[in-house]
Formats: structure tokens, sequence, C-alpha cells
């Protein structure tokens, strides 16, 4: 199975609109996002695509209630986690997070096989043990590269996919 991870929209719909067609593009068969979308009018940008998101709060997401909301009314597209998401694809267990210290102790648990979070804007991955921690980096474009990562839930390959 094919999933996208991302995090730190921060309402660039336009980065967000590359992204997504590149998503469709490579099949992915879910997408994952690690917080900071920050205004719900982004949410339909996710659904317009079609592709199941599952996804966390960040810091800076702003009307938690509307966009627990529209998540609410995605007919299931969109399954909207407090702080912490977890789910099991083709038999991998993968938590995802918004901020390194969540992350780091899911990673330390030894409950998961990858394990994503977003908050510094920057790409990282390393392992803890036998889990892989990934950070994607941001949509946003304002701290660097803008762009995502694709994981091949195969063998866990990663892949990082740079926004032109």
């Amino acid at each position: 199975m094919i999933i996208a991870v991302m995090s730190d929209s921060h309402d660039n719909i336009w980065n967000l609109r590359k992204a997504l067609d590149i998503i469709s593009s490579r099949n992915c068969d879910i997408i994952i996002h690690c917080g900071d979308f920050v205004a719900p009018f982004v949410f339909k940008e996710f659904m317009a695509a079609g592709v199941p998101l599952y996804a966390v709060f960040g810091n800076n997401d702003g009307d938690r209630y509307l966009l627990a909301k529209t998540a609410a009314e995605s007919g299931g597209l969109i399954t909207l986690f407090s702080l912490v998401g977890e789910c099991v694809v083709k038999g991998r267990r993968i938590a995802f997070t918004h901020e390194w210290a969540a992350a780091e102790g899911l990673a330390a648990a030894g409950r998961y096989d990858l394990v994503c979070f977003g908050h510094s804007h920057q790409y990282a991955q390393e392992r803890i043990g036998h889990t892989i921690v990934l950070n994607p980096g941001e949509i946003m474009g304002k701290d660097g590269d803008p762009g995502f990562c694709i994981v091949d839930t195969e063998g866990i390959g990663i892949e990082r996919v740079d926004i032109e």
C-alpha cells in the first residue's frame, strides 16, 4: 500500500493542490497529515482529492470545533484524531502526531513500525529501535523546500517528494 505523509500545510492551498495532484498521479491509497492545517477550508481540498485522510491537530489549528465538524461531515473520508493517531496498514502499525516529544515517546515504546510527526517544518528520518521516525517536512514552504513523503508499506520504502 502507498501512503502519502505530510504536515504543516498552514492554509497554503496552492502547494497543497500541487501535492494532491502528485498523490493522485502516484495512486496513493491514504494520506496521513501530521497537523497544522490551520483553517477548515483546507479539508475541502482533501475531500475534492478523494483520498482517505488520517490526521491529527497541530499547535496552529485554530477552530478545532469547525475542523472536527468538517471532518465528521466528510462521509468518512477524513478521520481526525486529537493529539495522536494510529492506524494499521497492510500489517504495518503506524502512529502520527504533531510534536517531536510525542513522536519520540511513541517510537521508544516499540509498538509501531512507523511514527510520523511534523511541527519543525524540516524533513527528518531516523530509527529508534525497530521504529522508523519520519518528519515529512512542510507543505507550506516557509522554512525550506515544500514537500512530503511517499511511503511504500511493503518494505517501508520512503521517498521525499519536493513540490515545485
